[in-house]
């Protein structure tokens, strides 16, 4: 992959403003693209956009092909006239989503917008969703998924009777008549959300913003990619499974992180040539132009953890697919734009899978100070092929996290820094964009300098992440000005 230096800002849609009580595909991202350009930042990294599932985390989805619906932006739904403007809620916390709530709010009124559509829309707009429904290989499937996991009250696939849990053909053809309106829901949502992410994609592509996309290595147990594909996974006869993936104690856990994810049955996928893994990276890049692959040393060698510890501290290294993988896409697909997320336990090894495919990796200044010079985060120690961030979705703050470090930590900082730390955000964006790395990424919550309060994500704890919105009109032309001087003092607008 031609990494050329560029920079850009780290923000789900989620995270946007507007009504209807979270971020969505509509006016406030158009916006925000419109923000980048004007200070000079060529990127939109997004955190993984499929239908989140219990916990609201887009790390855990109903599907890896999918898109999530209640990112689709209702103005739009009304401007085709399937609902109508007034149903249109503003009265949700302008700072944070209340899951829960908007979820009930907007799937309701989502479901009305597509009753409306199939009994009053023109030919035309039939057409075109029908010829969404033909061409989509993945989405009845998924339709049937999401149809079933509402008739059986949000049981998981392995809960339902036996003969669809297990996919018995006389029992699918059963329930597609039987949740036929259902079943098209769900499509008629999916045909929305990818018609509005298309034209945002287009819109951000037009004003110079490249899109990159994020692809969690495992898929949720309790997603249409496992209820089809039991077979390419670690399951027994019932479906249920003998080991689930984490990782081992590490920065953010002494226990490690339990994620509970089934594993792939990388044998049986490599018997007709990795096919799953292919058409998910050519759905994702028709999704994006780039795509952060999340844990990707797990390719090289994955934490295997006996199904049900209650830690992942009695895990074991088991080799991945590796090299053998990575042929088969490049065979197939070409040179892909893939970032490593190369974080945590990294080897030799791992770094010579992804210096073979050219695949930048990710340098986070969070984690730079305190182990000496020659500490790989240090920006002294960055290479040209990689993406630089302050810090991830992941992590605190950077106001956060410079505000938990002791007198002694934060003195090693500013020493390196050469700051007084009174303005310690952007003394750290300034050092991510003078970085030889060839992209760097700033997570929005740090060109707004927020505390702790923003953060967006606490690894290995559940109730309170992935909420956190900024408010309508904090984002300005003083900070448009700032980032584009940065921009412009290192080198990071790209020629026209």
């Amino acid at each position: 992959m031609t990494c050329k230096r560029r920079s850009g800002i780290l923000l789900h849609p989620t995270s946007l403003p507007g009504p209807g009580g979270t971020g969505s595909l509509g006016r406030e991202a158009f916006e925000f693209v419109d923000f980048l350009a004007r200070a000079g930042q060529s990127l939109w990294q997004v955190l993984p956009l499929g239908p989140t599932g219990h916990g609201s985390s887009p790390y855990s989805c109903y599907s890896a092909f999918a898109g999530n619906p209640l990112l689709i932006d209702l103005r739009g739904l009304a401007e085709d006239g399937d609902i109508a403007e007034g149903e249109i809620r503003g009265d949700f916390p302008a700072q944070t989503v209340d899951f829960p709530a908007m979820e009930l709010y907007k799937t309701d009124l989502l479901k009305k917008g597509a009753a409306s559509f199939f009994a009053n829309a023109s030919l035309e707009r039939k057409r075109e969703f029908w010829h969404f429904s033909d061409t989509t290989f993945w989405l009845h499937d998924y339709a049937l998924f999401r149809a079933l996991h509402d008739h059986f009250k949000g049981k998981s696939w392995r809960e339902w009777p036996s003969a669809v849990a297990l996919r018995e053909p006389a029992a699918l053809k059963e329930y597609s008549q039987k949740l036929g309106v259902r079943i098209g829901e769900q499509k008629y949502l999916q045909w929305q959300f990818f018609r509005q992410w298309r034209r945002l994609k287009e819109y951000a592509n037009s004003s110079g913003v490249r899109i990159i996309g994020d692809a969690p290595i495992f898929v949720a147990y309790d997603s249409a990619d496992v209820w089809c594909n039991r077979g390419m996974f670690h399951l027994d006869e019932k479906g249920v499974p003998t080991v689930v993936a984490g990782v081992p104690p590490d920065y953010f856990s002494k226990t490690g992180q339990l994620w509970g994810n089934p594993l792939y049955r990388w044998d049986r996928m490599a018997e007709d040539r990795f096919s799953w893994w292919i058409a998910r990276i050519r759905n994702d890049l028709q999704l994006y132009d780039l795509v952060r692959i999340d844990h990707f040393r797990g390719f090289e060698a994955y934490w295997e953890v006996p199904a049900g510890e209650k830690t992942a501290v009695k895990g074991r290294w088991v080799k991945g697919p590796g090299d053998v993988l990575f042929e088969a896409i490049r065979l197939e697909l070409g040179s892909i734009p893939i970032i490593a997320e190369d974080l945590g336990v990294i080897t030799p090894e791992v770094e010579a899978l992804r210096d073979r495919y050219a695949l930048p990796g990710m340098k986070i200044l969070q984690f730079a100070f305190g182990s000496g010079p020659a500490n790989p985060y240090l920006p002294h120690n960055h290479v040209p092929h990689a993406v630089v961030y302050t810090g991830t979705h992941d992590n605190d703050t950077t106001v956060g996290w410079f505000s938990a470090l002791s007198a002694k930590e934060k003195k090693t900082v500013l020493k390196y820094l050469g700051t007084s730390g009174d303005d310690i955000a952007w003394d750290l964006i300034r050092t991510a964009m003078g970085s030889v790395a060839c992209m760097a990424v700033i997570p929005l919550q740090d060109v707004l300098a927020l505390g702790g309060e923003a953060r967006m994500n606490r690894p290995g704890t559940v109730g309170s992440n992935w909420g956190w919105r900024f408010a309508a009109g904090s984002l300005g032309d003083k900070h448009a000005e700032r980032m584009r001087g940065l921009a412009e003092m290192y080198g990071r607008i790209p020629e026209k």
